[in-house]
C-alpha cells in the first residue's frame, strides 16, 4: 500500500469513529438516566506526537469544546509521562474529560457546529480516537471544601 492510501484509510477510520460517537450520543438522548450525569472521556492518539502537536490539539479542544450548554466539568491535557504504573494505559497523546448534566446535553454537544468544526479541523492529525461514555453520579470528596 502507498503512504497516500494508508493516510486516507486512517482519516476515514477516524472520521467513522467520530461519526459513530455522534450517532450514539444522539440515540442516547432518547433514554435519559434519572439523576445521573454523563461522563464523556476521549483519548486521542496523534500521527505526530510531538509536544507542539499535542498542544495544538489541546488548544483546539479548549477553543471548540469547552463552552457547551449542559457541561458540568471540562478538562483536557496531555499524557502524564511521569506516571507509569503497571495498569496505566499510555496509548494516547491527549485526553479530553467532560461531564454533562444529562444525555441530552451530550447529544446537543455532539450536534453543535463547534463540535463539527473541531472534528473537521483535527481529523487529519489523528491516528486513533477512543471514547468512553459512562453514567456517573456526583459524590462529594472528603477533601472538598465545605
Amino acid at each position: 500500500m502507498t503512504k497516500k492510501t494508508i493516510a486516507v484509510m486512517l482519516f476515514v477510520s477516524a472520521a467513522v469513529g467520530l461519526s459513530y460517537a455522534w450517532r450514539v450520543a444522539v440515540a442516547a438522548e432518547d433514554k435519559p438516566a434519572a439523576g445521573k450525569l454523563l461522563a464523556h472521556n476521549v483519548y486521542f492518539t496523534l500521527n505526530d506526537a510531538t509536544p507542539e502537536a499535542r498542544q495544538k490539539l489541546v488548544d483546539a479542544c479548549k477553543k471548540y469544546l469547552s463552552h457547551h450548554k449542559g457541561t458540568v466539568f471540562f478538562a483536557c491535557g496531555t499524557l502524564c509521562d511521569e506516571i507509569k504504573g503497571n495498569f496505566n494505559d499510555r496509548d494516547y497523546d491527549v485526553a479530553l474529560v467532560m461531564v454533562f448534566a444529562d444525555r441530552a446535553a451530550l447529544a446537543n454537544y455532539a450536534r453543535s457546529a463547534d463540535h463539527q468544526t473541531f472534528i473537521a479541523e483535527v481529523s487529519g492529525s489523528l491516528k486513533g480516537v477512543r471514547i468512553f461514555d459512562a453514567d456517573v453520579e456526583r459524590v462529594a470528596s472528603s477533601d472538598a471544601p465545605k
